[in-house]
């Protein structure tokens, strides 16, 4: 699986939207941050939340194995 962006900006309060192309085709993404006091993710959009750093996780399970790509997203102030 892989993400289409492997870093990305977004200021506080605004959002990114990251798509992530799984093979095969279709698999559940799990989205995940590694810290959701600087940024939160729900279904690949990122809402910036407080300036700092965050990584964005998005992973998917297939057949036991579990594959995954990142994104480290820099939130800023306005």
């Amino acid at each position: 699986m892989t993400l289409d962006r492997d870093e990305g900006t977004v200021v506080v309060e605004g959002t990114l939207t990251l798509t992530a192309t799984t093979k095969p085709a279709g698999e559940t993404v799990t989205w995940t941050s590694s810290d959701d006091t600087v940024a939160t993710v729900e279904a690949g959009v990122v809402t910036g939340v407080a300036a700092g750093t965050a990584t964005i996780t998005a992973s998917i399970t297939v057949e036991g194995t579990t594959y995954s790509d990142t994104c480290a997203i820099t939130v800023t102030e306005e």
